[in-house]
């Protein structure tokens, strides 16, 4: 779902902000962050990149079918209505 790559890059620039008189505390904190962001990230239910355009390139069909369909019932309406005028 993640990258754990930019999952790790984060915990690092975190771990990195720590002042320098906590250094010895840094890997803990970083194994820490890197935990509580895969949990938090994880209850998101964000769907991936690749996911997210198949739904973009399905909404575009459908949207696509729909303009389609609404000029067709566009022209029938105006056929109905030319042939009760007659």
């Amino acid at each position: 779902m993640f990258d754990p790559k930019a999952i790790d890059d984060i915990a690092n620039r975190l771990a990195g902000a720590i002042p320098p008189g906590l250094s010895n505390l840094k890997d803990d904190l970083e194994k820490t962050f890197q935990a509580i962001l895969q949990g938090a990230l994880g209850k998101l239910d964000l769907v991936t990149r690749e996911e997210f355009e198949v739904q973009k390139m399905v909404l575009a069909k459908t949207r696509s079918k729909l303009e389609d369909l609404e000029k067709r019932v566009s022209e029938m309406e105006s056929n109905i209505l030319n042939k009760s005028e007659m």
